[in-house]
């Protein structure tokens, strides 16, 4: 059989159709790279439709980077998903702090999902760099905390994913004046919220 395997030609012939797929847009050079890489995870053009990119947000998630910063994630997936190679260059590291034995106990007491009691940790221990693929209840919870004078975010990707509150926590997160960008109505997922922040990365260290 006769196929390509180049795996640099197969991603450089990949976006070069998913350039053509998207059209007329009015996405900025960063944009686009932002937008081509989701579209290449999920394969979906019609991502272009639904992420929300907000003015100045790339620059915001560009310092911290640069800066070395602790990303949080919601999900090991996510985690598992944001290029390795890419945050060592950059001196950053991902935490997914739903695995710590305390984030339990602290669940438990309180009554609430594993996930919120990880983002109020974070929250606790000066994270400003929060990533969302998969849990709603955290990014309402985030809102809260930030609300609250209890949390600082200086940039969020927020791709929750599902038919329970996934669309809603992110109108309730696109109220705070905060650089962030989202994934609009009930699409999403963990894979697309690594994507997001790998093609971050990549515009410092490519």
């Amino acid at each position: 059989m006769d196929y390509i395997k180049s795996p640099m030609y197969i991603e450089k012939r990949s976006f070069e159709i998913i350039e053509r797929e998207i059209g007329k847009h009015s996405f900025s050079d960063r944009e686009l790279s932002v937008v081509k890489r989701v579209i290449h995870t999920t394969g979906d053009p019609q991502y272009k439709d639904i992420i929300y990119i907000r003015q100045g947000a790339i620059d915001a998630a560009l310092q911290l980077l640069g800066n070395g910063v602790t990303i949080y994630t919601d999900t090991n997936m996510a985690a598992a998903g944001i290029n390795k190679k890419a945050l060592k260059k950059l001196d950053c590291r991902v935490e997914c702090f739903v695995n710590r034995a305390e984030i339990a106990r602290m669940a438990k007491g309180s009554g609430i999902t594993r996930s919120m009691a990880a983002v109020e940790k974070a929250a606790e221990e000066g994270v400003r760099f929060f990533v969302f693929g998969n849990a709603p209840t955290a990014l309402f919870r985030l809102k809260e905390l930030t609300i609250e004078k209890k949390a600082d975010p200086e940039f969020i990707v927020g791709a929750p994913v599902g038919f329970v509150g996934a669309e809603e926590s992110k109108r309730e997160i696109e109220k705070l004046d905060i650089p962030m960008i989202t994934i609009r109505g009930r699409k999403g997922g963990s894979n697309i919220a690594a994507a997001i922040v790998n093609s971050l990365m990549y515009m410092i260290t490519r």
